[in-house]
């Protein structure tokens, strides 16, 4: 048996060592860094008044109104953002599954909207849902539907930044479903014709359990990506009206100065939050995920 020389057994962490020293300076260091500055009172206009409190930050936000409406802002633009992305996704993608000239056409232009900058999607939406004179009024005006005031109410505030956000990431996981369906060896549908199984059954049965590790690789990143949403409130509403918008992020980033203590507590918590419907989604849903 050929023994390995000190060079040969150093080799594979050397070449890992670069990732593991990135991971390390900006995830893991800036992480313990945000848990640390929680137990302190931290201005960042006067450091000198910083302090040392404790568990008071955390204390402090769950007593606090306006963080209970954040949360529940951020999950409400969760669940919107998260079921009818899936939902329309997989449509669109069983609709272009079969390999085209045109289907592939179609394919790069519900893509383009992902890879152009969200800042510059918020602001074409923003004129676009202008209430006087946006697009989007002016056709239901056309059609001879009701108008409506779209940002500037907190009635319908949040779902119009739902739309943008569907409709900016749509293309991304469309492209990601359609992969996986053209993946699917054709011998297992021409099985189930013989058996002259219906189309929903075939639908039910086997196309959705064989792409099942894609929508839950899906469901897993769309949800952390929609609780940590910061550039489309930004832009669009800066969390108005009357806090309809208010989400965990933009509210974190509004104690940015006055009190890095408590934004710091609030990120920890938001942190804490994501890791347990992480593991949520895990342990409940990673059983029903068909690996082939």
């Amino acid at each position: 048996m050929e023994h390995k020389t000190i060079g040969q057994r150093l080799r594979p962490y050397a070449m890992i060592a670069p990732a593991m020293l990135g991971i390390a300076l900006f995830v893991i260091y800036p992480m313990l860094y945000l848990i640390y500055l929680s137990f302190f009172k931290y201005n960042l206009m006067n450091k000198a008044k910083s302090k040392f409190i404790g568990l008071d930050n955390y204390s402090e936000i769950f007593s606090r109104g306006d963080f209970y409406k954040a949360l529940g802002n951020t999950a409400l633009y969760t669940l919107g953002v998260v079921v009818l992305t899936l939902l329309i996704a997989l449509l669109i993608a069983v609709w272009l599954s079969k390999k085209s000239k045109f289907n592939a056409i179609v394919q790069a232009g519900i893509f383009t909207p992902h890879i152009v900058s969200i800042v510059s999607v918020s602001l074409i939406w923003l004129w676009i849902m202008e209430p006087n004179l946006g697009m989007l009024n002016y056709l239901l005006k056309a059609v001879g539907l009701p108008t409506s005031q779209w940002l500037q109410s907190s009635k319908t505030a949040l779902i119009s930044v739902i739309i943008v956000s569907v409709w900016q990431g749509i293309g991304y996981y469309t492209l990601i479903i359609v992969a996986a369906l053209q993946s699917i060896t054709p011998s297992i549908y021409e099985a189930a014709a013989l058996d002259n199984a219906s189309k929903f059954k075939v639908f039910y049965k086997i196309t959705l359990p064989l792409i099942s590790p894609q929508l839950f690789f899906i469901l897993v990143i769309m949800t952390i990506g929609s609780f940590k949403v910061f550039d489309t409130v930004q832009v669009m509403t800066g969390g108005g009206p009357n806090d309809a918008t208010n989400t965990i992020v933009y509210y974190i980033y509004s104690f940015r100065t006055t009190n890095i203590g408590y934004s710091s507590a609030t990120g920890v918590v938001l942190m804490a939050i994501i890791a347990l419907l992480t593991f949520i989604y895990f342990r409940l849903l990673s059983k029903r995920v068909h690996f082939q």
